[in-house]
């Protein structure tokens, strides 16, 4: 199997405008993404973006990229343009353009995930959940799988209730996806449904319609950047780890 990674990248984020041109420690954003994702196992990487700023500073840095309508509801609906337009790869890998510190180990799970499972359709990943204050706060989504690690729900309020408080249910879904091409282009043609609407969570839309989601556990964590609050987390945890591009 031939496995691409795509980085949507949007200007118009809603808390924090242009963020994949922001600056982290003398690099964009969207630099940082597709750098480290560069260093996975993927055959290629290409950034989709609807933003000619966006486009022509990944020129600069010497990335690819591909233009993409500004139409698009989610980070996947962009993707099956992608899709549309580019067609020997037989898995895509979906990166976010505002997680700077992706590990490519994380991406390299994925990948062996499909590799070992050449029927599979989707995956994510997980990430243990330690405290109360992220399982309860709406912004971490929440993921519960069943014994063969397939998505039964994933939810911005904490799942399984605390009934009986026991901290090793808890576990955090980390926005990376792996989906086969012909699923990423079935997945456009379906309407959005009510959990997903309910929730803002895409991968929803999956589940209510019968498909299965795999989800792997990853040690590893992400500082995703949704505000400034968070980057500047981000350009510290650089500076004193003396992280490289």
């Amino acid at each position: 199997m031939k496995f691409l990674g795509v980085i949507p990248a949007r200007y118009a984020s809603t808390r924090l405008r242009g963020k994949p041109l922001m600056d982290i420690c003398g690099h964009t954003m969207i630099e940082w993404v597709y750098k480290r994702a560069l260093k996975s196992n993927l055959d290629k990487v290409i950034i989709a973006t609807d933003e000619e700023e966006i486009f022509n500073e990944v020129k600069k840095f010497g990335g690819e990229v591909i233009l993409t309508s500004k139409e698009h509801e989610n980070g996947t609906s962009r993707i099956g343009e992608v899709c549309e337009k580019i067609t020997d790869y037989d898995v895509i890998i979906n990166i976010q353009g505002d997680e700077p510190l992706i590990e490519p180990s994380m991406i390299n799970s994925l990948i062996e995930a499909f590799e070992k499972e050449p029927e599979l359709l989707m995956g994510t990943l997980k990430h243990k959940l330690t405290n109360w204050e992220e399982i309860n706060n709406p912004n971490t989504v929440k993921v519960i799988t069943d014994k063969n690690d397939y998505g039964i729900y994933f939810s911005r309020s904490p799942i399984p209730y605390p009934r009986h408080e026991n901290m090793n249910l808890y576990y955090k879904h980390i926005g990376i996806y792996g989906y086969k091409r012909e699923f990423v282009l079935e997945y456009v043609k379906m309407d959005s449904t009510p959990l997903e609407n309910s929730e803002s969570l895409e991968q929803l839309r999956v589940l209510e319609n019968g498909y299965k989601i795999k989800v792997l556990e990853t040690d590893k964590k992400i500082i995703g950047v949704d505000t400034e609050e968070e980057l500047n987390k981000v350009r510290n945890y650089i500076k004193i780890n003396n992280i490289s591009i």
